[in-house]
């Protein structure tokens, strides 16, 4: 009979874990559109002759800038900085640097931030300049 009660043992336990794995609440997944948009110069180009965003120069250090440019923000503060940025986390907001890999990360920190319609220039100011489109220098 000792078998028959480990045997009885097991399969008890084994129901009661599967049922316990079955019907507990999993935690809510973040949604997969926690992310940025990464944009083209044309695309850019585009979208500053009716200007709806907030843009933002990341690169640090200063190496020129686009033309309606809000504000200059170093990339690796842009934490210390979120006074700079609008309020309302859900203002589309375009963040650029000089080739695109400091903007990148910026943009990566803002949505980690809670952002929702961050963008960033793909190649920066060179893929700017490079499409022939003007970069102003102070």
């Amino acid at each position: 009979m000792t078998n028959k009660v480990a045997i009885v043992i097991f399969i008890t336990t084994i129901i009661i874990i599967a049922g316990f794995l079955f019907f507990r609440n999993p935690q809510p997944k973040v949604p997969a559109s926690n992310s940025f948009t990464t944009i083209t110069s044309a695309q850019l180009s585009t979208m500053l002759k009716q200007k709806d965003f907030f843009f933002a120069n990341v690169h640090i250090p200063y190496e020129g800038e686009i033309k309606d440019s809000d504000a200059f923000i170093p990339y690796d503060k842009i934490t210390d900085n979120l006074d700079k940025l609008p309020k309302d986390k859900t203002a589309k907001i375009v963040l650029y640097c000089q080739s695109g890999r400091m903007s990148e990360i910026a943009a990566k920190e803002l949505v980690s931030l809670g952002y929702t319609q961050v963008s960033h220039l793909s190649g920066g100011m060179i893929d700017w300049k490079n499409n022939a489109y003007e970069i102003i220098e102070r």
